[in-house]
């Protein structure tokens, strides 16, 4: 892409950040906002600790198992490196996705009686808010990676994107990142563990543990590719489970996710975004 896409994608970043300042001042640093008790609209889930493990199992094995079987075809068809990775990649999400649908336990109320119009809303002002935090906890991180002389490449997701050479390949990984992902893990980590440990163990544990999972699986740990992206990730963990807590309505954070999952991608596609 040429730099001047590269440019209006930095103004971009600049407009959102101002914006989201502005509303996460609002919404919660601001002394109204952190007088007022923020409501909290996401009921528990009343499954004992057997049927919780039945549908983290089940997600799992849907996760490892989608991801297997696109493994054994991809390696009969003879398709490439990258395409590969972002076949087998879909087919682990939806994988997990269907595990979780599909596990024989009562899932409880997962989605409020919010507007489709207020989901939106409500998703676009959690990527918002929590776009000044990432960014700054972002920067915090690369910088300390790069002070401890540990990796800093990225994860293999944002090499594949800026080496895709496929308008295909381009598409199915457009539509992995901003659609199956979210869905697939918001599903997972927000309503399944975070709405089960949020009634059990303190507050902060809730919010910390499934956010410190989810972190961990977009690093390659045999590489350590993405390991500056671990405390960014903890912290957009945390802001999705605060919105799904918040509003009650898993689309909230389905929302909040894909937007920023958008983001990124247009900031590689423009250039803006880069490997080390």
């Amino acid at each position: 892409m040429n730099a001047s896409a590269a440019s209006v994608f930095q103004a971009l970043q600049l407009a959102l950040l101002a914006a989201g300042v502005v509303l996460l001042w609002r919404l919660a640093l601001s002394p109204q906002a952190r007088s007022a008790a923020a409501p909290v609209l996401l009921p528990s889930w009343d499954v004992g600790p057997t049927n919780f493990l039945l549908f983290g199992i089940s997600a799992f094995l849907g996760y490892f198992a989608g991801g297997a079987i696109a493994h054994q075809f991809s390696a009969g068809y003879g398709l490439g490196e990258d395409a590969s990775k972002v076949f087998i990649g879909a087919a682990a999400q939806l994988g997990m996705l269907a595990g979780a649908l599909l596990a024989p336990v009562d899932r409880g109320r997962i989605a409020g009686p919010l507007p489709a119009g207020r989901v939106a809303i409500s998703g676009a002002a959690a990527f918002l808010a929590g776009f000044p935090v990432v960014l700054g906890v972002s920067l915090v991180a690369e910088w300390l990676v790069r002070r401890a002389g540990l990796p800093e490449a990225r994860q293999d997701l944002i090499g594949m994107f800026a080496r895709a050479e496929s308008p295909e390949l381009l598409a199915a990984m457009i539509a992995l990142a901003v659609v199956a992902a979210p869905v697939a893990e918001e599903l997972a980590f927000r309503v399944g563990l975070f709405r089960w440990l949020r009634t059990r163990i303190p507050r902060w544990a809730a919010l910390a543990l499934p956010a410190l999972l989810f972190a961990s699986l977009h690093v390659n740990w045999k590489t350590l590719a993405g390991l500056a992206s671990v405390p960014p990730l903890v912290a957009l963990a945390v802001v999705f489970s605060l919105a799904y807590e918040r509003t009650g309505h898993v689309g909230t954070p389905i929302v909040a996710h894909a937007l920023f999952n958008l983001n990124t991608v247009v900031g590689i596609l423009t250039g803006a975004v880069k490997e080390p």
